[in-house]
């Protein structure tokens, strides 16, 4: 680890500054909470077949993908306030917009500018990296990952309740009226009470970004932990984009019956990350909490296809649940304490970006073999993804990075920035 990650914060920040960064996080994943147990719904209202329901499912994940490493590494260096000010305004705009979208083609083009809008949880991640400790790290990303939960509480019962499919596209039109509205309200908190955690900072060297790839992927640790990320959110996603169309097939659920339980899921997961994220990880060790969490992910999905009505499906899932919420916070902390802080935002942004690939690559995936093998297959392919990703979070566990991120080698052939 680098000694420049391990230096605490230059200055202090204003006490409204971590309630209000929650707040980003929490309308990030209110809307996208919104969305995700109505898209199949919100798609088959302009009569598009399976194949654009994933697309359009997918599209978020294409502009997550772009979003993560250009805004962490834009935030290096400008500084993390107007990225996050930035960004929020722009979610604001696509949620208006895909209240009122015409057809699928706009739907999915509003999703993909949606998408790298949100896609600025590296910048998130980064200003609580700036101004924490290392060893508090781990804590504080619960924070954020527990308003991540939050918003996946709210945001499905919120689209349940207010949504209303028989009226076609216009029934899904309130609740994202109600998610623009609030992102308004976030940027007014961005711009009153955070102060920006990189005015102390001047970055001399800003590393080619395929330097920076090429570093990161061959780091022994860091490569793992992406393949962790990619692994294990392709097969969350994946399950996530078929779950309304299997339950439906199998239970002939509807809209308010898939949204509370996503509600049912995002509790325990946003207790658990409040809760236990932080002290599991302080008491075991980082990545051996996250290989926990991925072993208990692997389980519940290769057990859910064997459901046998709502106490089942909603037990596996909030049982899921709690796997995902002990281990991603220790991804970012892990990832954090192994670059330079100047250069944090690059490193956790091309992470996210690799979280963007897997939104993309698991709901066509789970597609695939929803539509062709059998409505339980998206499962059992799940439960199989993840198996490699516990090895690779317990390799972290038992290896140390044997090579320094702070100066990724030159690559003067490749394209400068």
């Amino acid at each position: 680890m680098s000694d420049a990650a391990a230096d605490p914060p230059e200055q202090p920040v204003s006490s409204g500054a971590l309630p209000t960064l929650l707040s980003v996080m929490f309308i990030n994943l209110l809307g996208f909470g919104i969305i995700v147990p109505l898209l199949p719904f919100y798609a088959k209202s302009f009569q598009a077949p399976a194949w654009q329901v994933a697309l359009i499912f997918s599209a978020y994940a294409i502009g997550g993908f772009f979003g993560e490493p250009f805004w962490g590494r834009l935030s290096d260096t400008v500084g993390r306030k107007p990225i996050l000010i930035s960004t929020v305004c722009g979610n604001c705009l696509c949620y208006f917009a895909l209240a009122f979208a015409p057809n699928i083609y706009v739907a999915f083009f509003v999703r993909l500018l949606g998408g790298m809008a949100s896609g600025n949880g590296a910048v998130i991640q980064g200003y609580i990296a700036d101004v924490t400790p290392p060893d508090e790290r781990t804590g504080k990303m619960s924070w954020l990952g527990a308003a991540y939960n939050v918003g996946f509480i709210v945001g499905p019962a919120l689209g349940g309740l207010l949504a209303n499919p028989a009226a076609g596209h216009a029934g899904f039109r309130v609740p994202l009226l109600i998610a623009s509205g609030l992102s308004a309200v976030c940027v007014v908190g961005l711009i009153t009470f955070l102060k920006e955690s990189r005015n102390h900072r001047k970055i001399g060297n800003r590393p080619n970004r395929w330097a920076v790839v090429h570093a990161a992927v061959t780091n022994p640790v860091i490569g793992r932990l992406m393949l962790v990320t990619l692994l294990a959110g392709c097969a969350f996603n994946g399950i996530e984009s078929v779950f309304g169309l299997w339950t439906q097939a199998r239970f002939a659920w509807g809209p308010q019956q898939v949204g509370s339980a996503f509600a049912v899921t995002g509790v325990v997961a946003a207790i658990c990350q409040i809760g236990i994220a932080g002290p599991a990880s302080k008491r075991f060790g980082e990545a051996r909490t996250l290989a926990f969490g991925m072993l208990l992910t692997t389980l519940c999905a290769s057990l859910q296809p064997f459901s046998t009505g709502t106490v089942t499906i909603v037990t596996l899932l909030a049982i899921s649940a709690f796997g995902q919420s002990v281990a991603w916070p220790n991804v970012s902390a892990l990832l954090s304490r192994n670059v330079d802080i100047d250069h944090q935002g690059q490193y956790l942004g091309l992470n996210n970006a690799v979280g963007g690939l897997a939104r993309l690559v698991g709901p066509q995936i789970a597609a695939i073999t929803f539509s062709n093998i059998d409505v339980d297959a998206p499962f059992f392919s799940a439960g199989l993804m993840v198996l490699p990703a516990i090895f690779f979070a317990w390799y972290a566990a038992t290896h140390k990075s044997r090579m320094a991120l702070s100066q990724p080698p030159a690559e003067p052939t490749l394209p400068e920035d």
